[in-house]
């Protein structure tokens, strides 16, 4: 046997409730969201054109304005070489209403 003294914690206590961090948690109860419609940020319907429509007839119909045949126009380059010939049975690209049309 040794004569050497040993350290002695038996008095020695410790208590850890948690390593995580303490974070705040976030408010959000005032938050809120809308969302309408998506038509009009998506927007772009087709139409099937009848005998005897013209591009100015399908803008008065839909935007309001025959002036707005232009954007129909502009929006079927693809499809239309000439604005006063489209045909009935052909489907064309309705662009989004704008505040312009």
């Amino acid at each position: 046997m040794s004569t050497e003294k040993k350290a002695d914690f038996s008095g020695v206590s410790a208590k850890v409730d948690t390593t995580e961090q303490k974070v705040e948690k976030a408010d959000f109860s005032g938050v809120t969201a809308r969302v309408d419609s998506t038509e009009e940020i998506v927007g772009e319907q087709t139409y099937t054109v009848d005998k005897g429509d013209t591009l100015s007839k399908i803008a008065k119909e839909h935007y309001g304005s025959a002036n707005a045949w232009k954007q129909i126009f502009e929006a079927n380059r693809d499809t239309i070489e000439d604005p006063d010939r489209i045909f009935p049975g052909q489907v064309i690209k309705l662009p989004p209403k704008s505040t312009g049309a």
